[in-house]
């Protein structure tokens, strides 16, 4: 019997879930919407989340889609300076597009000081390896200052960026 792609069905629920949460507020949204519009069933929402609540700290996986995407679209060619400000441009109009601010002005604090799990500072999200992949390219050209450690070129950028 073939596998279900995990990942995409959690991912289904999960894009359901923030585009109704931004279509109807957090509020307006319940778990048979999102499930419906997911395409999914209550067995698998409830698989991967205890309920509506959980989904709210799935904002770095959402970011990290869309990083992911945005990764395919960088042109070679650009200097690193060119790739950060293009992917923080582009971060910044889907979450204007699909992230209502009193959501995400709530979430980002919480998100911050999270510990364990994904949060938006676990280095290990899709976000810091794209990071580090372009700023120890730019690095290696000289495109960045060299009296710095990549680490803490990272650092400050991704405190920079939230500013």
């Amino acid at each position: 019997m073939p596998r279900k792609n995990t990942r995409n069905t959690k991912g289904k629920i999960i894009s359901a879930a923030w585009k109704l949460f931004y279509e109807n507020g957090y509020d307006g949204t319940t778990i048979e919407d999102i499930i419906d519009a997911s395409g999914t069933s209550r067995g698998s929402f409830y698989h991967y989340f205890d309920g509506k609540d959980a989904l709210l700290g799935t904002l770095a996986y959402v970011f990290d889609e869309k990083y992911e995407a945005l990764r395919d679209t960088l042109d070679p060619a650009w200097n690193a300076v060119d790739k950060l400000i293009y992917l923080n441009h582009e971060l910044f109009l889907m979450i204007e597009d699909s992230i209502s601010r009193e959501l995400l002005s709530g979430l980002l604090s919480t998100q911050l000081q999270a510990q364990g799990g994904k949060h938006l500072l676990d280095r290990s999200r899709t976000y810091f390896r794209i990071l580090r992949e372009i700023i120890a390219e730019g690095l290696s050209k000289k495109e960045l200052r060299t009296d710095c450690t990549a680490s803490e070129i990272i650092k400050a950028y991704a405190m920079w960026e939230r500013a």
